[in-house]
């Protein structure tokens, strides 16, 4: 019996889709599908007025990051910003190195202030200056302090060197020493002490006088070795209200000159005209006292002894 059935053939890609489709036809067909015709459409990012404010928030943060871009720049141009420092101020191995005036507003902590070599160093300042010394625990041990109207120094000691290093004045809480050749007082009230003085020589000006007074106390010069007063060129005047004492404990008191003259000594009782012709002797009481008597033939100091009384 002869078979009627032919050999199997394998469909190709494209008519199994084509037979697949034509068998979901046939399958559906009586069927009815709605399909909608306006889909809604999701949009993704930011659009409208949102997209504009935030361009425009950007837009803005760019005009200030310009702005103080400049600004930086221009604080760096007019300060006179460099590496190795800001303007005249510049920063050294040994410190800071400033150049022209500067003004500070505030207290400066520093441990050496000097100047250049062809310059001098100023302090000015509309009120006072004060330069405080301090010690590890912060207290004040020294200060000099400049005001409008007096120069102040707290200190236990204070001392001004020659450029040898020799002490020129000392001052501390038990003497002032002057170490120079020669002290000089200018003023025309001269000098006034309230305590004694110690010097080898006391002389004024060549054209002007010397003149020690104490006008509501004693003046009293001592020397170890002796006093010695001379005037070359002039006179020596001693005035006091009350007694001149010249005493001498182991010695004399010598009046070596060519006249002395006494013209404020007691004078006795004159005696007949003509008799003394002018002349007179000095008589001396017990206790020192002198007066005049009228030259006679013979003494006639015993006449006028009363005078002594």
């Amino acid at each position: 019996m002869e078979d009627l059935a032919g050999p199997a053939r394998t469909p190709r890609p494209g008519e199994a889709a084509q037979m697949v489709r034509e068998q979901y036809t046939t399958i559906t067909e009586g069927t009815h599908i709605e399909r909608p015709e306006n889909q809604a459409v999701y949009k993704i990012g930011i659009y409208g007025w949102r997209k504009r404010c935030l361009y425009l928030f950007v837009l803005l943060l760019l005009i200030v990051l310009l702005v103080n871009f400049a600004l930086t720049i221009w604080i760096l141009r007019v300060m006179w910003f460099s590496p190795v420092g800001m303007g005249h101020l510049h920063v050294t191995a040994d410190g800071l190195h400033l150049e022209g005036e500067s003004e500070f507003l505030f207290p400066l902590y520093v441990k050496e202030i000097r100047s250049r070599v062809d310059s001098s160093l100023l302090l000015q300042s509309t009120q006072n200056v004060t330069m405080n010394a301090r010690n590890t625990e912060g207290e004040v041990t020294g200060r000099l302090k400049v005001g409008p109207q007096m120069v102040e120094v707290q200190s236990q000691q204070f001392q001004i060197h020659s450029k040898d290093g020799k002490p020129l004045f000392t001052v501390d809480e038990e003497k002032v020493m002057v170490g120079t050749d020669k002290l000089r007082v200018t003023g025309p009230e001269g000098a006034l002490f309230e305590h004694s003085v110690e010097t080898p020589l006391v002389r004024p000006d060549p054209p002007q006088d010397l003149r020690l007074e104490s006008p509501t106390r004693s003046l009293s010069m001592d020397a170890p070795k002796g006093i010695h007063i001379q005037a070359p060129a002039g006179k020596i005047e001693a005035l006091t209200q009350m007694d001149i004492v010249l005493q001498s404990s182991d010695g004399t008191v010598v009046l070596d000159a060519e006249t002395v003259c006494l013209p404020e000594l007691a004078l006795g009782s004159q005696g007949p005209a003509g008799s003394s012709q002018g002349l007179y002797e000095v008589c001396v009481c017990p206790d020192g006292k002198l007066y005049l008597s009228v030259a006679g033939m013979g003494t006639t100091c015993h006449e006028h002894s009363h005078l002594c009384l």
